[in-house]
């Protein structure tokens, strides 16, 4: 199996979240899921496709369920998946838990502004899924966020 390249596809993560229409009350994130030969499934950036969708959820929207990729998949996302939401029913952890992704490669973890304690990255590891976090990538994650004061 090809050694995944975790900062080559952050970058690309990060890239994708520059796409982000920013929006006052909500971060700007990017995610790519990469299959374990170290090919790209699918992507998805926040409100690519309306103003509520999260960059993960769009990524894993575009993935039949049940994908057997997704098995073997990594999902790369700027931002530590979010364990509480309002805007639907499930929260990109339980997206990510649903499609039995076994890897996750985050850049930073949510901050306190929208969400007191996000548990995302607690809930994954909990659940058996490796988490990775890459902060040497972290400020370029939150670039396009300055304006959130993050």
């Amino acid at each position: 199996m090809p050694q995944l390249d975790d900062h080559r596809w952050m970058t690309r993560a990060i890239e994708l979240a520059h796409r982000c229409p920013p929006a006052a009350g909500a971060y700007s994130v990017g995610a790519v899921i990469v299959d374990k030969n170290n090919q790209e499934i699918a992507f998805g950036f926040s409100r690519e496709v309306d103003d509520a969708v999260h960059a993960e959820e769009s990524a894993l929207a575009k993935i039949g369920p049940g994908d057997p990729r997704l098995a073997t998949a990594t999902i790369y996302s700027t931002l530590e998946p979010c364990s509480q939401r309002k805007s639907r029913p499930r929260t990109c952890t339980q997206l990510i838990l649903e499609a039995k992704i076994p890897r996750v490669v985050i850049a930073w973890r949510e901050p306190s502004l929208f969400v007191a304690d996000c548990q995302g990255y607690e809930l994954l590891t909990q659940a058996g899924v490796t988490v990775v976090e890459l902060p040497e990538l972290g400020e370029q994650a939150r670039a396009m966020n300055a304006h959130l004061s993050v």
